[in-house]
């Protein structure tokens, strides 16, 4: 039986990969990558010399079918994205979900994700949260963040650099001023950063800097 083993890879410092990862990227056949230029990094530190694919949205699923279509009986390959847990806001769900239906088995690997440690240092409550990942760009944006301003728990989002501020206006807008929030850049390397105070005090934090890397935006619930 085929077999798909879905394995995380570091967000920033790539010493942060697990024994279990580096073993199993060892071992499969083929890896499909998000980034095939920063798995080949990863791979050439840990000496693991293995054919790389691209995998990534704009071709998910098209050449998903045919992953599953060219498996054969003994073949196990290995899915990573350019960082983090596949299919957490990155490609692998049309794969993992026709690999399903065709009962061949997935294994997913524990390792490493930028939003477990956002979320942990926020200091903000985390028995209850929830992950929206990157909001729309454009239709639904506005409703979806409406939908969430009696939301109770902490919620947890995604950003790129240059929607930062956009993103943070619209939360000022529609949620409070006053409501408390921690965002966080660069996890896990030399310029790590994470901002805690409310939205407004972001704002203004933020406006003042030149603004790289991606982002982890945590917002206390409603009445927290």
């Amino acid at each position: 039986m085929p077999k798909i083993y879905v394995i995380p890879t570091p967000i920033g410092n790539l010493k942060d990969i697990t024994l279990r990862a580096i073993e199993t990227l060892n071992k499969v056949k083929l890896v499909y990558a998000e980034d095939t230029r920063k798995t080949k990094v990863i791979l050439k530190k840990y000496n693991i010399k293995k054919k790389i694919l691209s995998f990534h949205i704009y071709n998910e699923n098209k050449n998903a079918p045919k992953i599953i279509e060219n498996l054969k009986e003994d073949d196990e390959i290995a899915l990573v994205s350019d960082a983090g847990t596949p299919l957490i806001s990155d490609p692998g769900f049309s794969l993992i979900n026709i690999a399903l239906k065709k009962k061949i088995e997935v294994e997913c690997l524990p390792g490493p994700t930028s939003f477990v440690p956002a979320v942990v240092v926020s200091g903000l409550p985390t028995h209850r949260f929830i992950f929206e990942g990157f909001l729309p760009h454009k239709k639904g944006r506005k409703k979806r963040i409406i939908e969430l301003k009696n939301e109770t728990r902490t919620t947890i989002f995604f950003e790129s650099p240059h929607r930062l501020i956009k993103t943070l206006s619209e939360f000022n807008d529609e949620l409070s001023p006053n409501r408390k929030i921690s965002i966080s850049r660069e996890l896990t390397k030399i310029h790590e950063e994470t901002f805690r105070g409310s939205i407004s005090g972001a704002i203004k934090y933020f406006d003042k800097k030149k603004i790289r890397g991606e982002f982890i935006i945590c917002i206390s619930g409603h009445n927290e």
